[in-house]
């Protein structure tokens, strides 16, 4: 696992309010859990099902983290799939800005 990615994850998870569902990462081989249900966001490595699902690479992630690649373009060229629930996917940029 990739321990940096999992790491900035939880650090930007921690700093946004509880999105409301759960959301799982599939970063490569990486799996990032978030469950933001409760009052705060929750993040493990558990490979459950999510209200929404998004699965890219670790190149893309950072092309979108580091602005050189916009995520509606990633989205759009298979770069970034989503499924599930896309007013969660929506909230997702507050934890990859």
């Amino acid at each position: 696992m990739n321990n940096a990615i999992f790491d900035e994850l939880q650090d930007k998870a921690n700093e946004v309010d509880a999105i409301g569902g759960t959301i799982k990462f599939v970063i490569d081989d990486t799996i990032v859990y978030v469950d933001g249900t409760g009052s705060k966001n929750i993040v493990s490595d558990s490979n459950q099902e999510a209200d929404c699902t998004i699965s890219t690479s670790v190149s893309s992630l950072k092309g979108m983290q580091s602005g050189d690649l916009n995520p509606m373009t990633a989205v759009m060229s298979g770069k970034v799939k989503i499924s599930g629930d896309m007013g969660l996917a929506m909230k997702v940029q507050s934890l990859m800005s």
